[in-house]
């Protein structure tokens, strides 16, 4: 068969197909006659069958692409109106601009103060600090080369903008799917630090940009540089980097080596993470980055950085308290007012705190209750508080963990004492001519219906008043409280610096109304001291930034409060606690006097006590109240107190208690007359 035969045949198929399809039209009840769409072949011999049946598609799709002519008329138009769109933005934004360039309420800042201890440790520092300005020409080369070659390696070829760290950062955010890079130059963060907020958002960073440009405008490169590293924020409070020098490692910003520029130059990414006084080893690795991106950047050698590289920074200053010392800084700074009215310049605040007791009172607290002892007994809580017989306090822990809970339990807090309340009901016997060698009966006794009970439900027979003070004994102290008098008790208590109120009733003997550890513990520091007055306090001078003394405390010495006697007569007693009574556990290398506390159903325990160098008060129990298991403050309290006096006490000579109020007697100009304060007894009858 032929070609043409062949065609022909199969030509002759499609046309008796046809028939077929309009018979099936024709059975669906389409009756209308079928109009035959007419075909056009725009291929070549398409109406042969044997052209490309394709063409036709490409044909179309060629003449929807436009032309290079319509090309550069479409890019022209989107040009303009990015151009409009853009000059908007530029406009709305930029508009406000001149309002926010306020280089007076840009260097507008919080105070700063300082709290230093009495040994010249730097315990806190609060609001900002700035140092000097300094010029960054005035710096060796490598320090401004430094933050350069870290934060904005091309700062001296952009205009403000890095348009290429910019690519680069997208580039690298986009690749770590998330935010690893930034493209910030050094002048936009000088932009955001001088002038805006630290809002996130698309109209903060146009203003920023615009900022920029109109600072490289302003200002040469040399002039922006030094702004910037006068303005930036270096963690823990300091700004510039005349604070920072000077606070991390004691040195003027001038002297500063290579490795210390690294640090801080490293410090602007993340100033708490990698602040050298909290992780120096985090800190040196953020350092050897600086070091490698300076070699980097052609800045040093190689060779140079390898040897700069350090495991960990060594910095001027070590943290020698640990978070406990809040406590105590947060207290000052409640205080500060009283002082110097409305804090509006910066303030150095050196206090009389002792770094070295402070870690010791902080180190046996967390002993004492992480002890297993401590956690059998249901102990959620204890305070401790040191201060020197004239009032000064050498340390304060107000709780066990300050993160947890601000609340001071030594100054804040308002706890039942127990018996080391009785201090204020034998003062008060002392004054009525009741001394500490009279006799007087435990018994059973019922006041208005109360029955007061002894500690191990049992009555002692006849005791004297200083052996009844040595075992706690309820009974007595209670029949010396309504002998005396209650009101004469409420004023002792008052006079001696407690400053709650006193419930007017019979179990006040016994410490049921609620007092602050810090006005007890200053109640026994007169007793110390031989008598003085005492106001417990911890400021002893505060200056202003120039140095100008805004106060300083009075070196007058005290008033006496009470008999030199007396004071030698309730001395004797207390020392008998601790040497035959309840207070045993507190028994040291030296001379000492304290009381116990108690309080029903053990839910606080105190021991107060004191040598001729310290007074010391600890206080145990729960913050909700709930009891705890039989502690009582011969115990746990006692041994706490025990082991921080112990410790405060290493290398101290040892002085009689009697000796030492002696000597502030004549300190404060009395004759000494009163030498029998060391034996501190009178005479008396049965009782």
């Amino acid at each position: 068969m032929g070609p043409n035969r062949r065609q022909n045949s199969i030509k002759g198929t499609f046309v008796a197909q046809r028939p077929f399809k309009r018979q099936q039209a024709v059975r669906k009840g389409n009756t209308a006659p079928r109009k035959r769409k007419k075909r056009v072949n725009t291929g070549n011999g398409g109406g042969n069958g044997n052209g490309n049946g394709g063409s036709g598609i490409f044909a179309k799709l060629g003449v929807m692409i436009p032309g290079p002519e319509a090309i550069i008329r479409f890019a022209v138009i989107l040009g303009i109106w990015g151009l409009v769109i853009g000059g908007g933005i530029v406009a709305y934004y930029g508009y406000g601009l001149p309002g926010k360039i306020n280089f007076e309420v840009a260097s507008e800042r919080k105070p700063s103060i300082r709290v230093i201890s009495v040994d010249g440790a730097v315990l806190a520092a609060y609001g900002d600090r700035y140092g000097n300005p300094v010029e960054v020409g005035d710096l060796p080369d490598y320090v401004g080369q430094a933050f350069v070659s870290i934060e904005d390696r091309r700062f001296y070829d952009h205009f403000g903008i890095d348009v290429l760290g910019i690519l680069r950062a997208t580039w690298v955010n986009l690749r770590s799917g998330g935010i690893a890079e930034g493209g910030s130059t050094i002048t936009q963060q000088l932009a955001k630090n001088l002038f805006l907020s630290p809002e996130r958002s698309f109209g903060r960073k146009i203003e920023e940009v615009l900022l920029a440009i109109w600072l490289e405008f302003k200002f040469n490169k040399q002039q922006i540089l030094s702004l910037y590293l006068n303005r930036i924020y270096f963690g823990a409070g300091m700004y510039g980097i005349d604070a920072a020098s000077r606070h991390y490692f004691d040195t003027d910003p001038r002297r500063l080596n290579l490795y210390e520029a690294a640090v801080l130059a490293g410090l602007p990414k993340a100033p708490s993470r990698y602040n050298p006084l909290v992780d120096p080893r985090d800190s040196a690795k953020r350092a050897n980055v600086v070091l490698e991106a300076m070699a980097s950047n052609g800045v040093i050698s190689s060779a140079r950085a390898e040897r700069a590289k350090q495991p960990t920074v060594r910095t001027a200053r070590q943290v020698k308290s640990g978070p406990g010392v809040r406590y105590f800084t947060d207290w000052i700074l409640d205080r500060v007012r009283d002082y110097v009215g409305y804090v509006d310049e910066d303030l150095l605040i050196q206090t009389t705190l002792d770094s070295r007791l402070q870690e010791m009172a902080e180190f046996n607290l967390e002993r004492a209750l992480e002890s297993p002892r401590a956690r059998e007994k249901h102990v959620g809580q204890a305070a401790l508080l040191a201060m020197t017989p004239d009032g000064a306090v050498r340390a304060m822990v107000g709780g066990r963990n300050y993160f947890e809970s601000q609340y001071n339990r030594v100054t804040q807090a308002r706890r039942q004492p127990g018996s080391v309340f009785k201090l204020f009901v034998y003062l008060a016997a002392l004054d009525k001519g009741i001394g500490s060698n009279d006799w007087m009966r435990d018994i059973a006794i019922s006041v208005n219906g109360w029955e007061p009970r002894n500690f191990d439900r049992k009555h002692h027979g006849t005791l004297s008043i200083r052996d009844a003070v040595a075992t706690s004994n309820n009974s007595i102290a209670v029949q010396v409280a309504m002998e005396v008098g209650l009101d004469a008790v409420i004023k002792k208590a008052h006079d001696m610096g407690v400053s709650s109120p006193l419930g007017r009733e019979p179990s006040l003997a016994l410490g049921t109304s609620e007092v602050s550890m810090l006005d007890m513990t200053g109640a026994y520091a007169i007793v110390a001291n031989g008598g003085f007055s005492v106001f417990p306090h911890a400021i002893r001078k505060i200056t202003g930034r120039g140095g100008e003394v805004i106060y300083e405390r009075s070196e007058e010495f005290p008033g006496r409060l009470m008999n030199p006697l007396h004071a030698g007569e309730m001395n004797n007693m207390l020392a008998a606690v601790i040497a035959k009574g309840t207070g045993r556990n507190a028994i040291i290398d030296r001379p000492a006097a304290g009381k116990t506390g108690t309080t029903s159903d053990s839910r606080d325990a105190w021991f107060i006590g004191y040598t001729a160098e310290l007074v010391a008060g600890v206080w145990m129990g729960n913050d909700d109240g709930s009891p705890m298991d039989e502690v009582t403050g011969g115990d746990l309290p006692a041994k706490l107190w025990h082991d921080f006096m112990l410790h405060a006490h290493q290398n101290l000579p040892v002085r009689s208690l009697g000796k030492a109020a002696l000597a502030r007697s004549k300190k404060a100009g009395e004759d000494g007359s009163w030498r029998d304060f060391t034996s501190g007894f009178t005479t008396g009858n049965k009782k």
